[in-house]
């Protein structure tokens, strides 16, 4: 009687998900989904795919393990399975930052060239925001605002904050916040803000960095 190779049928499994997460299309829905729970056309339009691509991606998605989905009526919503997705995608920027050169090049001219100041870390930022010394400012779109969001956080987003300005106090300081390390609407922001005579920086990192870190998140309804 053979006895099977247990870890080779393992391996072969672990290797479904590094397939599934082989497409950046797919890598884009993963991080739009560590925002809230959305729909395929939504996500279609986010991305730019059309729903019959976004649909398709998002099939592999679920035959990986790497989202559920749930049937409310005629519609479909996607969610990531659960915190070890975000932190997978988290891990695999880390990696490709650490070791991938091409990486490190665009995020250095690309990212970090926009903005000369020190980002303020998750840490700091929730003690000096229990204190009352910053305005902390969610520059991403309503419905990833009200699924999950930084304590006492005003959310306006990046399209919206030039007509909104007189909403912000310029006696404190403001740090913006948005999807994560690589998303430019904290930067268009905080390059927005300091223009207008604000002084104002951005959090290191996003929404999901925030919560696997075990800081408190409020949500709206």
């Amino acid at each position: 009687m053979s006895i099977p190779n247990v870890k080779q049928q393992l391996f072969e499994q672990f290797a479904r998900i590094g397939m599934a997460l082989s497409s950046p299309s797919r890598l884009e829905l993963l991080e739009l989904l560590a925002q809230a729970e959305r729909r395929v056309d939504t996500l279609a339009s986010l991305t730019g795919l059309t729903v019959a691509n976004a649909s398709q991606h998002l099939q592999a998605l679920k035959r990986a393990g790497l989202i559920v989905a749930r049937k409310d009526g005629q519609f479909v919503f996607y969610r990531l399975a659960g915190d070890e997705v975000a932190r997978l995608l988290i891990a695999l920027q880390a990696v490709g930052e650490a070791h991938v050169a091409e990486v490190e090049v665009l995020v250095r001219n690309y990212i970090d060239a926009r903005d000369t100041l020190e980002p303020v870390d998750s840490t700091e930022l929730a003690a000096r925001a229990r204190k009352g010394m910053v305005t902390v400012l969610d520059v991403r779109p309503p419905e990833e605002y009200a699924a999950g969001h930084l304590p006492g956080a005003v959310n306006v987003p990046v399209l919206e904050l030039a007509k909104r300005l007189k909403e912000l106090a310029k006696t404190k300081e403001v740090v913006a916040y948005c999807r994560g390390p690589y998303c430019l609407m904290s930067f268009e922001a905080v390059e927005l803000l300091r223009a207008k005579g604000f002084k104002a920086r951005r959090m290191v990192g996003g929404m999901p960095e925030w919560r696997l870190a075990g800081l408190p998140v409020e949500s709206v309804g």
